[in-house]
């Protein structure tokens, strides 16, 4: 069963544009898993922007599902997930001024890089994965960096399943049967939403979490969260 973990980012830059503490990012944490989410992302950046480094370290002690932290792996980063010890963490190669993630990790180029991080991460006991294109090539490195997963970066699917649902999905259905070739678990993350998600998950069933944030929030204010889980669910049954 694909698994879905609520990114909580937009709580926090909610509550950031006015200051204070509303909404707070533990209890929205603590109410998704009531409602359903198997677990909670957050994608702390280096400016904190929207969740805080404070932040990772509330949420580790009431997440009772699975903590999820991704981010690009500076020293501080590093620091942060060996301390909190998350069950997973996600490498995402992002500047710092990146306003979202925009692609993924060239793991042929950067190998030596991430084994480094990986095997240090997985010496605490922590599950890796990496951030990557739909590319079996970029997919195959990430095995041979030593990485647990991939997460695919599923913008492109997103934006092209309008027009087009059979070719957004075909690369990534390439690239998910590499990462199941080489042995690698897959997740799947980035503009997936109530309209084009049951369609990613029909056809790559095997995918073992998707992460949504953007969007899960922004219909959670039509919906409601408890709902709105409800609805993501659904579309991975």
């Amino acid at each position: 069963m694909t698994k879905l973990s609520v990114n909580i980012n937009k709580i926090a830059t909610l509550r950031n544009a006015r200051g204070g503490d509303v909404p707070n990012v533990v209890q929205i944490a603590k109410d998704c898993e009531l409602f359903g989410a198997d677990g909670i992302t957050v994608h702390p950046r280096p400016d904190e922007r929207h969740i805080r480094y404070a932040d990772v370290y509330d949420l580790r002690s009431v997440v009772k599902t699975e903590f999820n932290i991704e981010g690009n792996p500076n020293t501080k980063f590093i620091d942060l997930v060996l301390m909190v010890k998350p069950e997973q963490v996600t490498l995402v190669p992002d500047a710092d001024d990146a306003i979202t993630s925009n692609a993924g990790w060239n793991t042929i180029e950067h190998q030596s890089f991430l084994s480094d991080i990986l095997e240090e991460f997985k010496a605490k006991g922590i599950r890796t994965s990496i951030f990557v294109d739909p590319d079996p090539k970029m997919v195959e490195y990430a095995a041979k960096a030593g990485a647990d997963r991939v997460e695919l970066y599923t913008e492109p699917y997103a934006a092209l399943y309008p027009k087009n649902p059979e070719q957004a999905i075909g690369n990534f259905i390439i690239a998910a049967q590499e990462a199941k070739k080489c042995g690698l678990g897959l997740n799947a993350g980035h503009d997936l939403s109530l309209q084009n998600l049951a369609y990613y998950y029909q056809n790559i069933s095997w995918t073992d979490e998707v992460s949504i944030g953007h969007a899960l929030i922004a219909d959670a204010l039509y919906l409601g969260l408890e709902e709105t889980i409800k609805r993501y669910k659904a579309c991975l049954k």
